[in-house]
């Protein structure tokens, strides 16, 4: 990091956030702090109950309660900052401050692109191959595919955030977003960023068309598999437990994809933040929502927990 403040004699860096208006950032700090609070417990309480209940310790939920540590993350790294920035005059963040939030962001949400692939491959295996799901979905492969996501987002992570910070940023310091993402950052850099470009068109299409091409393979076999059931309630039961899933991979994939797999050039400021809104915020503040209601299991288990926290005191 040190050798990166060196090529640059920015130290520090402004986020212009959403508004200039106070009043206006007073809404939107009451309104993201509702989100992120939600945020924090919805996802908190899937990991408990999953945690606590027997009855979740299967590959599903362990991939799930994964993904609900990794919105809880996602959501941190850039929530508390964003809502200290809305009510507050100074909106610095240093440069090392920047730098290690836009890693560790990339990290966490490379992660969960590949969690998603992972858990399509669960729901296939679910479906076309019910006797021997034990087998197959054995806890080693399980804690496989999670180490190998996970390490995956560390190590592409670093490759994006190497290539941005690689460049001098010599002024102006003002990033037009709540946080530093990168194709915001990249627009102060004082040098050509066509390379970057490349790398992250690159890097997109390697951890974003490649997961979502394993999940939609997953899901055209299960569609087969499923239109040859015989029952309707068979039919519904066996899709139903794989729309949370394409619901959360869709709010997620589609905005990451619009994001980083187009020139810098043709983004636009306003439209950049409410893209990272959507797949930083409100897709962690959904997920819990999505995954309970749509869930026997989960609500059983809540109201399992209620019933002894109650029968307790």
């Amino acid at each position: 990091i040190q050798g990166w403040k060196n090529q640059s004699s920015v130290t520090e860096f402004i986020l212009l956030g959403f508004s200039r208006n106070p009043r206006t950032n007073w809404i939107l700090f009451f309104l993201f702090l509702f989100l992120y609070l939600f945020t924090v417990l919805g996802n908190g309480l899937i990991v408990t109950l999953i945690r606590v209940d027997a009855r979740l310790h299967t590959p599903m939920y362990f991939f799930l309660s994964i993904l609900s540590l990794l919105d809880l993350s996602y959501a941190t790294t850039t929530v508390p900052q964003m809502l200290i920035h809305l009510v507050s005059k100074s909106k610095t963040i240093s440069y090392v401050g920047c730098v290690v939030q836009m890693y560790i962001f990339l990290t966490l949400g490379i992660t969960e692109t590949w969690i998603f692939a992972a858990m399509a491959y669960d729901r296939y295996v679910a479906i076309c191959y019910p006797l021997h799901y034990r087998v197959k979905m054995s806890q080693t492969l399980c804690v496989l595919l999670a180490v190998s996501s996970a390490l995956c987002g560390l190590t592409c992570a670093l490759v994006y955030t190497v290539f941005a910070m690689n460049l001098p940023y010599c002024g102006p310091n003002e990033i037009n977003h709540f946080f530093c993402e990168i194709p915001a950052v990249l627009k102060l850099a004082c040098a050509d960023t066509s390379l970057n470009d490349q790398v992250d068109f690159i890097l997109g299409f390697i951890l974003l068309l490649i997961p979502l091409s394993l999940i939609l393979a997953s899901y055209v076999r299960i569609f087969t598999a499923i239109l040859k059931i015989g029952s309707t309630q068979g039919r519904i039961k066996a899709f139903s437990t794989c729309a949370s899933h394409i619901t959360v991979v869709t709010m997620f994939c589609i905005p990451c994809m619009v994001m980083y797999m187009r020139p810098g050039s043709e983004a636009s400021p306003e439209d950049d933040k409410k893209l990272a809104l959507f797949y930083n915020v409100i897709s962690a503040f959904l997920n819990p929502i999505i995954y309970s209601l749509r869930n026997k299991d989960v609500k059983r288990a809540f109201f399992k927990l209620v019933g002894m926290s109650a029968g307790t005191q």
